[in-house]
């Protein structure tokens, strides 16, 4: 959730039990008022700015990324490292991503949502005159396009027929009425990978789960499907995969005989699976293949750091990659003159931007500069990476940000900031507003790792599914532990935060461990996992039993509703706020409405804040400013004072 502006009549607002002292768009409930002087003194810590490569002009050495400058992210145009970003759309609702028509650049198809629904549509952006124009129905879901090597088609997955299932489309964005579905699939999990080199054929994606998946090529002519990945037996991950430059195998990323996701080969007539580059322990993320099919850059995952790599495909030899600093590389792509690379890259130091790497020559250039609202990065505190031992001997990990000793001296009080997913993981990325808690409060930051995070392998990423789900709230508790011999942290001053299923896992640590807690803060949460697998979208339903546990099943349902934080708020007396988004698809608005009222109804304190505009964790500035002053005044009263 980015940073947003809060407008001087916006920030004067008392938030009493006054409704109509609220702007239009947001509900606040028990809300204490923000004083005048946090307004201030938090107000420097909301003027960060990001930014985030899309794509290169396939004609021209320019990028097109995503910032922000007004209250909403939206794409830009860059000609030159440290070049002016020229603002393409000015829309009231941010733009999530845009690629431009890969064989003139004359145009960019971008996918834009409405009030954070996450039912995205395609639009087409001309870059001559700045018109816009819907490509999509409006209404479903429409996720994934991928360009045709022709540069004339676009395929793309979407939920239109039936709501639930992501059936597959193919139009040319030049003529919006050539939409077409091409292929009937059933489940949420489908999407468009690649196309072969001759625009023959479709590589699909199947997600079944974070730990299954499957690959299928689908053939333009006869519309037959063909499954190129084995089923049954071992569950394995196969993902991001992309044809060869001769269209007879595929680079992908799979687990298949590996603890780790790793970058392979996979001949498509024989079946046979090569691993590329040296052995790591940790996952590949990402990766992207120049367009001569000659080199490969791909990202490596360490713990939660990011490592860039290259490779020559024909010797499989790795070249000599760039230094860069401790934090998270995404969105790699090669330039078609097949030499610089592209990505975005978030250190702690330093906010999301974007660099060009030139392979040739081991340059790297920095193309955009993001403000950090007059702060120099320079003090923003580097994290240290710690270890401790679960109650059964498993070995979890955290990144902790300890306030500067001298300006703070003594133990430090601990926000402990629970990740989401759970198929996450917590990564040294830009604290951006965050940096408040550490430079101005003297709070500390813990972000864990537990069980049931991604990066450590397949086995550690299991340990939380099904009837496991509380050993994962049983690590918070070690961390606990870990805060207690840690003589610059104050364990009596302890509080928890968390977004998505990280709000579970806040609601469930106050439930577990509330006696050595201050207070809470849930973001869109979890409350009670059977109403939540009610309620979720339909095309989340089967994706998220295969995570949590079949709800039909009655000893499950047993289970998942014993476990429920909502079902248990008589054990939670500690003060809790609880943010909520009205149009959230994922997590609906009626998880943190049950829980706000279970609390009230054994007489409990929570506070609660719902933004009529925004889904699943909020994006409009005014409403992230906002939402970030109220938080810290929440903690200034219950873990400070």
């Amino acid at each position: 959730m980015q940073a947003r502006f809060l407008g001087l009549a916006f920030a004067l607002v008392a938030l009493s039990n006054s409704s109509a002292q609220l702007p239009e768009n947001l509900v606040a409930e028990g809300v204490t008022p923000i004083l005048p002087e946090s307004r201030v003194a938090v107000g420097r810590y909301l003027e960060f700015r990001a930014a985030g490569f899309n794509d290169w002009a396939p004609t021209k050495r320019e990028l097109l990324l995503t910032t922000r400058f007004a209250d909403v992210t939206q794409l830009h145009l860059v000609k030159m490292p440290g070049g002016a970003r020229r603002q393409l759309t000015f829309l009231s609702e941010p733009v999530l991503a845009g690629s431009f028509d890969p064989k003139q650049g004359a145009f960019v198809v971008f996918s834009q949502d409405s009030g954070g629904g996450e039912f995205y549509q395609l639009h087409r952006y001309d870059l001559a005159d700045g018109r816009i124009t819907l490509l999509t129905d409006g209404k479903a879901r429409n996720t994934g396009p991928r360009w045709s090597n022709s540069g004339d088609w676009l395929a793309y997955a979407s939920t239109r027929r039936t709501g639930r299932d992501t059936d597959i489309f193919v139009m040319n964005p030049r003529q919006p009425d050539s939409d077409q579905l091409v292929l009937q699939r059933q489940g949420g999990g489908w999407s468009v990978l690649d196309w072969s080199p001759r625009d023959e054929h479709l590589l699909l994606g199947e997600y079944l789960s974070i730990n299954e998946s499957r690959l299928h090529l689908w053939n333009r002519k006869s519309g037959d499907v063909h499954l190129l990945t084995p089923v049954g037996g071992e569950k394995i991950s196969w993902s991001g995969a992309r044809f060869a430059k001769d269209g007879k195998s595929i680079f992908v990323v799979t687990d298949q005989g590996s603890e780790y996701q790793r970058l392979c080969r996979l001949e498509l007539a024989t079946k046979q699976l090569t691993p590329l580059g040296a052995e790591a322990r940790g996952n590949v993320e990402s990766f992207d293949l120049s367009s001569d099919g000659q080199k490969l850059a791909f990202v490596s995952n360490h713990e939660g750091a990011s490592v860039l790599r290259l490779l020559e495909t024909r010797s499989g030899k790795e070249l000599r990659s760039p230094k860069l600093p401790l934090g998270v590389i995404t969105g790699v792509k090669w330039h078609a003159n097949n030499r610089e690379l592209a990505f975005t890259l978030s250190a702690a130091q330093s906010p999301s931007d974007v660099y060009v790497l030139d392979a040739q020559r081991g340059k790297l250039e920095r193309w955009t500069e993001s403000e950090t609202g007059g702060l120099d990065p320079a003090n923003f505190v580097e994290p240290e990476l710690i270890h401790t031992k679960s109650f059964d001997g498993l070995e979890i990990s955290a990144f902790l940000y300890r306030p500067d000793p001298r300006k703070f001296p003594g133990p430090r009080p601990v926000l402990v900031n629970i990740h989401g997913g759970p198929e996450g993981q917590a990564r040294p990325i830009f604290q951006a507003r965050n940096n408040y808690y550490l430079n101005e409060l003297g709070v500390a930051v813990l972000y864990p790792n537990v069980r049931g995070s991604t990066g450590y392998g397949k086995t550690f990423l299991t340990l939380d599914n099904g009837f496991k789900r509380e050993d994962a709230v049983k690590d918070i508790g070690a961390f606990l532990d870990r805060i207690e011999r840690d003589a610059g942290l104050d364990a009596k001053r302890v509080a928890v935060i968390g977004g998505s299923y990280g709000g579970y896992m806040v609601l469930a640590s106050l439930v577990h461990y509330g006696h050595r807690l201050r207070c809470g803060v849930d973001a869109v949460g979890i409350s009670n996992f059977l109403t939540f697998l009610t309620h979720t979208q339909d095309y989340r339903r089967d994706l998220r039993r295969v995570e949590y546990g079949d709800e039909r099943d009655p000893a499950m349902a047993e289970f998942l509703g014993r476990i429920s934080p909502a079902n248990q708020a008589d054990k939670i007396p500690q003060p809790l706020f609880v943010i909520q988004g009205l149009n959230d698809p994922r997590v609906p608005v009626s998880e943190s409405e049950q829980m706000v009222k279970a609390i009230r109804d054994h007489g409990g304190k929570v506070w609660y804040l719902m933004a009529k505009d925004e889904g699943h964790g909020f994006q409009k500035k005014p409403n992230v400013d906002f939402m970030f002053q109220s938080t810290v005044r929440f903690l200034q009263e219950s873990l400070l004072n």
